[in-house]
């Protein structure tokens, strides 16, 4: 059996196209993934992300917990303000990218991939040792998410709640009254590059809100959105997808998330793998790239050098709603992984010039 969300039914009653996604039934599209694509872009559009993990972390030493278990440094973050960052594996790879929320120096809200959450569960569980003992709940059950996003995100919002969202900073949240409902998570983030928010609330308010949302959203002609436009515009975006661009096997040094990886300010599981791999240099690199000729570039693809030698593989790939190119991401021979170079994806035994940008 398919787990649902609180909106399960509504999308179904709205005709959408639904398939299993991290064991739950979920709207792949309604319209059409790419016009879904547009929709955002151009105006606004709301996903049902309800699928989505979160687990508390509370405790006297929370901060000393996380700043062990994730690669980014959690020490800068002020109360209302989140950060993006990964769980090392202890083997130089990922078990999960994840969101921390700060509430204060005692409590954190940890936000998780869907397909991951029993897996990060177990994770976080089995790294809180005597030295820390801090209090895990996983209260992922209990909350459902909508991510209303796009240019017109905001001013449809703000006509739903008395806070004053432009004074809301990006990877900033408040608690606040959202349509009628206390208590409402309101999150300056999201994952398709379009701007927005993201909106947790407890799942028994889940109706109320939505169709507040649709009711105010009809002067914007508000649409709900599928997963299909959802991986197109954070591919657009060249977000990783766990399980695609990132995975227990790829560093976050491979994938292009040094950013989040800080080597200064703290101890942290796997930092001397990883400051082993900058220091020795890297043997192959996520990169970005447009396809030169038109075709998809898809998952699984091989990447091949001028010769046909096969250099890596593509971990995503679309064809832009709007341009028509195709675009993808993939790990390559760290050596061809410079900025304009050309590689070659194949398709159909076919190998198509791409070049990295």
């Amino acid at each position: 059996m398919l787990k649902t969300t609180p909106f399960t039914d509504i999308h179904i009653q709205l005709g959408a196209k639904m398939a299993d996604f991290a064991g739950f039934n979920m709207p792949i599209e309604y319209i059409g993934s790419n016009k879904e694509h547009m929709l955002v872009r151009e105006n606004v559009g709301v996903f049902d992300v309800s699928h989505m993990g979160e687990f508390w972390v509370k405790g006297e030493k929370a901060l000393d917990f996380l700043q062990y278990i994730t690669t980014n440094d959690v020490s800068k973050l002020e109360a209302g303000k989140a950060q993006y960052t990964c769980f090392p594996n202890g083997k130089g790879g990922i078990v999960d990218d994840l969101i921390v929320y700060k509430y204060s120096t005692t409590k954190y809200l940890l936000v998780v991939n869907a397909g991951n959450i029993d897996k990060d569960w177990q994770w976080i569980n089995s790294q809180n040792t005597d030295r820390f003992n801090v209090s895990l709940e996983n209260a992922s059950e209990r909350y459902g998410q909508l991510a209303v996003q796009g240019p017109n995100a905001t001013k449809l919002l703000q006509r739903l709640t008395d806070a004053d969202l432009s004074a809301i900073p990006y990877y900033c949240f408040r608690e606040w009254s959202f349509a009628g409902v206390q208590g409402v998570l309101l999150s300056n983030t999201g994952y398709t590059g379009a701007g927005g928010f993201e909106l947790y609330f407890d799942k028994k308010d889940a109706l109320q809100i939505w169709n507040a949302l649709f009711e105010e959203g009809k002067a914007f002609d508000l649409q709900p959105i599928g997963l299909g436009a959802r991986d197109s515009l954070r591919l657009e975006k060249w977000y990783c997808l766990y399980g695609h661009d990132i995975d227990d096997t790829t560093s976050p040094l491979e994938a292009g998330l040094g950013w989040i990886v800080k080597f200064d300010a703290k101890d942290f599981i796997d930092k001397e793998f990883l400051l082993k791999q900058k220091q020795d240099g890297l043997t192959r690199k996520l990169v970005h790239f447009e396809l030169q000729e038109r075709g998809i570039p898809r998952n699984g693809y091989d990447i091949c050098n001028q010769q046909g030698d096969t250099i890596g593989h593509v971990t995503s790939g679309i064809m832009l709603p709007a341009t028509k190119v195709g675009i993808g991401m993939g790990y390559v021979a760290f050596d061809q992984s410079k900025k304009e170079n050309i590689i070659y994806i194949k398709i159909r035994d076919k190998l198509l010039p791409a070049k990295i940008v």
